[in-house]
C-alpha cells in the first residue's frame, strides 16, 4: 500500500547513506584540503585553484554547478530553519555556505532541475510558507567561500562564510527529495517560532559526525 505525501512529511526520514565518522569536525567553519580538492574539482582547472587558494586562502572562488554539486540557495532565515530540521531531525547536510545573507546548500547533481517541479507538485500545494528558493544546476555558478578557517583575523568579503565546511573529496549530497522535505517541516514550523530570535543563532555549530 503507497504513502501519501502526508505521511512522508509526518514521519522521520529513513536515511540509507552511511555515516562518516571518521571526518568528524566538531569545528566546522574551516575546509580541509580534501574538502578544498573536491570544490577545486568542479572547475575546468582544478590546479589553478588551488594553487590560488594556497597564496590567497581568504579569496572566494566562482564554481561551474551541475556536475560535482548543485547549490540551493535560500533567504538567511528559512535557509536556518531548513538546516536546524535536516541536523535535528534528519540525515544532516552536505556543505553550506553564507554569501551576501543568503544560505548556500550544496546538493546533489540534478536537484536544481528536479527541486522546482517537485515543489510546483499539485500534492505539495500546501506549501505557501516557502520562499522561492533559487537552484543553481548546469550552466549556472555560484561564488564559494574561502576555504580560510574563521578563527583568523582577517574575514572574507561579502559576509562570506561556511556553516558547514566541506571536509572529505566525496561528501555526501542531499538529494531533492530530502532538501524538499527540510524546506516542507521548516515552513510548518515557521508558525511555532517565537518571534524573538534564538539566542547566538549565527553561532550554532553542526556535529558533522552525526551526518548520515
Amino acid at each position: 500500500m503507497s504513502r501519501t505525501q502526508d505521511d512522508l512529511f509526518s514521519e522521520p526520514l529513513d536515511h540509507t547513506a552511511p555515516r562518516d565518522h571518521s571526518a568528524a569536525r566538531l569545528d566546522t567553519s574551516g575546509v580541509t584540503p580534501d574538502g578544498a580538492a573536491w570544490l577545486a574539482s568542479a572547475g575546468t582547472y582544478p590546479r589553478s585553484t588551488l594553487s590560488l587558494w594556497a597564496e590567497r586562502p581568504q579569496a572566494p572562488v566562482v564554481l561551474p554547478c551541475g556536475s560535482v554539486f548543485d547549490v540551493v540557495s535560500t533567504p538567511a532565515i528559512f535557509g536556518r530553519r531548513m538546516l536546524d530540521r535536516l541536523w535535528d531531525e534528519g540525515p544532516g547536510s552536505g556543505p553550506v555556505a553564507v554569501f551576501r545573507g543568503r544560505i548556500l546548500m550544496f546538493a546533489a547533481p540534478g536537484t536544481a532541475q528536479r527541486l522546482p517541479s517537485l515543489l510546483r507538485w499539485e500534492e505539495f500545494g500546501r506549501t505557501d510558507g516557502i520562499p522561492p528558493l533559487l537552484c543553481h544546476g548546469t550552466g549556472d555558478a555560484v561564488t564559494v567561500p574561502a576555504p580560510t578557517d574563521l578563527d583568523e583575523p582577517a574575514r572574507t568579503p561579502a559576509g562570506s562564510r561556511w556553516l558547514v565546511a566541506p571536509d572529505t573529496r566525496n561528501p555526501w549530497l542531499p538529494g531533492p527529495e530530502v532538501l524538499l522535505w527540510a524546506a516542507v517541516r521548516a515552513a510548518r514550523a515557521a508558525v511555532r517560532i517565537s518571534i524573538f530570535p534564538h539566542p547566538d543563532q549565527g553561532a550554532k555549530v553542526y556535529d558533522v559526525s552525526r551526518r548520515r
